[in-house]
């Protein structure tokens, strides 16, 4: 960061439509990591420059929203990426600007600090540069002795110059006046009549040294298409999986465990195989997530057990040593030290002690098509199979529910609560109704 003179400035460039990905959503909001790709570029700009600005299109209010508390200014008219940062030039304050681009949601804190510094050591204009496996119609940059004499679109390069490898990634950075100088005197003289940034290369040339600063193509290739959003998220999800394993993380086949942007899980945890986090989980110290589970807005508790085949959904708070077993959901649950549900079970809108067990089949039933309403049940409880608790109800500490009983009242500590109709036996019965039903079937 810098004095409040030279303060830095990224621009990120957001108005694009995003017509390859046939969506009505702006490019710029379709998701990584279970966040919009722009908020992953501005959340690594604000590690590196002082201030952000966000250059969006006209009639975008999802992502005047997705991008606030930082500033926005519209494009009126979708006229080239020179015009778009022209744009923002009252906002580009006196120090170094950096131009970005909204697509490009990967790039490191790593490769904008050495745009920065490859600025601070002299040169008039710095781009970002890539090698990629196949440079396609990507722009070439044309050096000469290291240093860059124009980028050449694929369409208008020579045979030479398309065997460059040497492509334009469209990241550049430059001091502000300079670029409020360059970007006035861009013209629209081409095939599509707008306004590029990268003829301001030429322009900066004349003025001092335009360097490259490299950096791999899985960093800096853009989101244009569904496919290429799915290989940045494939290039995402190996940085999570790689960054939780060097925190101590057990996962057991990485490739299979996809994690979101903010997920917190500490050392010593191992996720088994086909695990899926959504946005807002903590998982702490020694707990163990069992395959083909499913968890979002939740936290999990030291030494807890989930899975498999669970789902934790937001709001769900499992205390130390918790065990959550196969195809049991818990929904806006808390569920105290020890507590256990293990199988087959639905908990929504319940607070549960600890020490307590849920057997098989019970359900908090908490919603009444209207409201939501809430289940207590103490410390120490045992709730038996097949048991149904309506909300709002309270069981009491150390109480039992028998197996099968449908709970409407609240339960003492204490108690045993059977609310199951009464058996009743018919002498012989049961074998008079199947031979009856055998013989219709057997009649036709």
């Amino acid at each position: 960061m810098t004095d409040s003179t030279h303060r830095t400035t990224a621009i990120i460039l957001a108005a694009g439509l995003g017509t390859r990905m046939k969506s009505r959503l702006p490019k710029a909001l379709h998701r990584l990591g279970n966040q919009p790709m722009i908020n992953h570029l501005i959340t690594t700009a604000r590690q590196v420059f002082d201030d952000v600005v966000v250059v969006t299109g006209p009639d975008m209010p999802e992502l005047e929203k997705a991008v606030r508390p930082f500033k926005t200014i519209t494009q009126i008219e979708r006229l080239g990426t020179a015009h778009a940062a022209n744009t923002a030039r009252a906002l580009f304050g006196t120090g170094d600007v950096a131009i970005l681009y909204a697509d490009n949601p990967l790039i490191t804190a790593e490769t904008m600090q050495r745009l920065l510094a490859a600025r601070r050591e002299g040169a008039s204009l710095v781009l970002l540069g890539m090698r990629p496996a196949e440079p396609g119609r990507y722009g070439r940059i044309v050096e000469d002795h290291g240093r860059v004499v124009k980028i050449v679109e694929f369409k208008d390069a020579t045979e030479d110059e398309r065997r460059i490898t040497l492509c334009n990634a469209g990241v550049m950075c430059a001091g502000a006046d300079d670029f409020r100088t360059w970007l006035a005197n861009v013209g629209n003289d081409n095939a599509q009549g707008e306004y590029y940034l990268t003829d301001v290369v030429e322009m900066a040339a004349k003025a001092g040294p335009v360097v490259c600063v490299e950096a791999p193509e899985a960093e800096l290739a853009g989101v244009n298409s569904r496919s290429e959003l799915a290989r940045a998220e494939a290039t995402l999800q190996t940085r999570l999986r790689n960054a939780a394993m060097d925190a101590g993380v057990t996962l057991v086949a990485p490739e299979t465990v996809f994690l979101s942007t903010d997920t917190v899980i500490e050392a010593d945890v191992t996720v088994e195989p086909n695990v899926f986090f959504g946005p807002g989980v903590r998982v702490r110290s020694g707990a163990l997530i069992r395959a083909f589970s499913h968890l979002e807005g939740c936290e999990v508790g030291e030494n807890a057990m989930i899975g498999p085949y669970a789902r934790l959904r937001p709001g769900t708070l499992c205390a130390a040593q918790t065990h959550v077993g196969n195809f049991v959901e818990l929904k806006n649950v808390e569920l105290g030290e020890g507590a256990k549900a293990n199988h087959l079970t639905y908990l929504g809108d319940a607070s549960i002690g600890s020490g307590t067990n849920v057997g098989a089949g019970t359900i908090t039933c908490n919603y009444d098509g209207i409201f939501k309403h809430r289940t207590t049940i103490g410390e120490r409880v045992f709730v038996g199979s097949d048991s149904i608790l309506v909300a709002p109800v309270t069981v009491g500490d150390d109480a039992l529910i028998a197996a099968g009983s449908v709970i409407t009242s609240d339960v003492p500590p204490g108690d045993l609560a059977l609310g199951r109709a009464r058996q009743t036996l018919k002498s012989g019965q049961g074998l008079q109704i199947k031979q009856s039903l055998k013989a219709r079937k057997e009649q036709g």
